[in-house]
């Protein structure tokens, strides 16, 4: 048996949201009601993310106050930069950034901002690629990227452009490693509709913001919306998952081709990976996969990509 070193490797799962906004920049709440609202709604740690432009007076949160025994913070923030293919500013995600982090000059790019922000010792993000409309060269250009956000929930209820999974699939075909989060991009406007809607699982043995930053770089973390993945083995050709009850669970690859166990409230599957290769046309055999875990309303929850050739 294979098990997937997340879930095997010491340390807890710690609730975080890595992508929320304040009344530093375009948010409604102060910085200390929105660390308030997330320590209210049982998470373990936050990122304060607002938007470092000049409008905003190129904001870098000092939420090292907010932290307490049970919840702690990373330093963060939302970085923009010309242009996109689209010709709009990049949203690159910037966690674990320096507070004295310099402003943008006006000839840097995106990708030499995300550089820059990993030089300096961040996790780096491609936040909302469907919202941003990014093109698979967009996204190859963010060469010092760490993840793409794959469910953004903002972008997801204000204008259904809320998953990224189009832009990772296809740098993950193209061999970019790269992982896959979840968050809420909250602005705590229209009633809170935008907030709790999407997070990552971290896996570390203790709240230490150096901790959950270097295993947000490692990719020891899953996604979710609500269900919890307790385990994700490989054996030979099989594929088990253990997880609070669902009624759908799938995995994926860099194809068209995917297997599925459904039911109601089931917590494991054992799949057969074969699926995958087998159907009216040859199809040739994807080095990644990928695990969805579906509930009874819809939520889900997502591993990270997992390269058969690291097992």
């Amino acid at each position: 048996m294979s098990e997937l070193p997340l879930f095997s490797k010491p340390g807890r799962f710690w609730r975080g949201k890595i992508h929320t906004h304040s009344t530093l920049s375009d948010g409604r709440l102060s910085p200390v009601e929105v660390t308030d609202a997330y320590k209210t709604a049982g998470y373990d740690f936050m990122v304060l993310s607002d938007h470092f432009v000049e409008v905003f007076n190129w904001p870098v949160a000092d939420t090292t106050s907010m932290r307490t025994e049970n919840f702690t913070t990373l330093i963060g923030a939302e970085l923009h930069a010309p242009v996109t293919s689209v010709g709009e500013l990049w949203h690159i995600l910037g966690v674990g950034l320096p507070l004295d982090f310099k402003k943008c000059s006006p000839q840097e790019t995106g990708p030499q901002l995300a550089k820059r922000a990993a030089d300096a010792g961040a996790f780096v993000g491609i936040a909302h690629p469907s919202w941003s409309q990014l093109t698979i060269e967009d996204g190859h250009s963010i060469e010092a990227a760490h993840a793409v956000e794959i469910y953004n929930h903002g972008c997801g209820v204000q204008n259904d452009r809320g998953e990224g999974f189009y832009l990772l699939d296809q740098m993950l075909n193209d061999g970019k490693r790269l992982s896959a989060f979840a968050t809420d991009d909250a602005h705590f406007h229209e009633h809170d509709s935008d907030a709790f809607g999407g997070w990552v699982q971290v896996k570390c043995d203790s709240l230490d913001p150096d901790q959950l930053l270097a295993s947000l770089k490692a990719g020891d973390y899953y996604s979710s919306q609500g269900p919890q993945i307790h385990s994700v083995s490989i054996v030979d050709k099989e594929l088990k998952v253990e997880c609070s009850p669902v009624d759908t669970i799938v995995v994926a690859g860099g194809t068209s081709r995917s297997a599925m166990q459904t039911g109601r409230s089931i917590s494991s599957a054992s799949i057969d990976l074969n699926l995958l290769e087998k159907g009216f046309a040859p199809i040739k055999k994807s080095p990644w996969l990928r695990v969805t875990v579906v509930d009874s309303s819809g939520k889900r929850a997502w591993t990270n990509p997992i390269w058969l050739d690291e097992l």
